[in-house]
């Protein structure tokens, strides 16, 4: 947890999931209370935990012991749908309440696409309370649905996950929150993690989970504009200030258009903010 927090990550996520045996849950609680009582309010902004899924009989409990000691927000695993971030809502308010904390300023981000059914419901997340942005993985789907395997002989996605890697993406553009991508398990290979990076976030991803100390920095510098798209990006915002009432405009060869114009707010709101 230390060498985590101590990294550059944007967000440092503990699991109380996954990664944790049945019977070691109550002593990682401890450990990830301990920890986050030792930080001050401001370095915990970033320390998130991932709990335990809804449907168990675990989640409770994680919420008891780490709610007191201020998450900077929580990571919903298995989520089945707009209602089980209603559902943790509910249960983050109440806790909220108890320990000082203004109700609804924990933050969630959901993982959309673990179970079979939650394919069905990621374009269901608008409006959904403290929802800040959306994931999905893999390794739970292929559990999910009984696959052997969730590659094929190119070391690539096959088609049902990278369906569910779309349907994340379209799903948290229709509830407005940004879409990160899952990990990558083989953090020894940066350089294919960097292509990824990359591919993702041309298709609009704008972030992606690490599981090694190592990716962190590739993933940054992946998802980071360089300095040649943001003079594009206000070069192109400029021509339309200048044209207020134009549809298109023709710029180094080639013709932009009102959707060029959005891409390049978004992109300056990424580095702007």
């Amino acid at each position: 947890m230390t060498k985590a927090a101590e990294g550059e990550a944007d967000i440092v996520i503990f699991d109380l999931e996954d990664a944790v045996a049945e019977d070691a849950k109550g002593g990682a609680r401890e450990a990830i209370r301990a920890f986050l009582s030792g930080r001050s309010e401001a370095e915990r902004e970033r320390l998130w935990v991932r709990v335990n899924p809804l449907d168990g009989p675990h989640t409770a409990d994680d919420l008891d012991a780490i709610m007191p000691v201020g998450p900077g927000g929580i990571m919903l695993p298995k989520s089945r749908g707009r209602h089980d971030v209603e559902e943790l809502d509910r249960m983050l308010t109440a806790l909220e309440l108890e320990n000082g904390v203004p109700a609804g300023t924990t933050p969630v981000i959901a993982l959309v696409t673990e179970v079979a059914a939650a394919m069905f419901t990621t374009g269901d997340y608008a409006g959904a309370p403290r929802l800040v942005a959306m994931t999905w993985g893999a390794e739970d789907l292929a559990d999910s649905i009984g696959a052997l395997s969730n590659r094929g002989p190119d070391g690539q996605y096959t088609f049902t996950y990278e369906l569910a890697r779309s349907l994340t993406l379209l799903g948290a553009a229709a509830a407005g929150v940004p879409a990160i991508e899952t990990i990558d398990g083989d953090f020894r290979n940066l350089e294919g993690l960097n292509a990824r990076a990359g591919r993702v976030r041309r298709d609009g991803y704008r972030g992606m989970l690490a599981i090694h100390p190592a990716q962190v920095p590739v993933i940054n510098a992946a998802f980071t504009p360089g300095e040649d798209e943001i003079a594009e990006a206000r070069e192109i915002v400029a021509l339309f200030e200048a044209h207020p009432g134009a549809g298109t405009i023709g710029h180094k060869g080639r013709m932009l258009d009102r959707p060029h114009l959005s891409r390049a707010r978004q992109l300056l709101a990424q580095v702007e903010t």
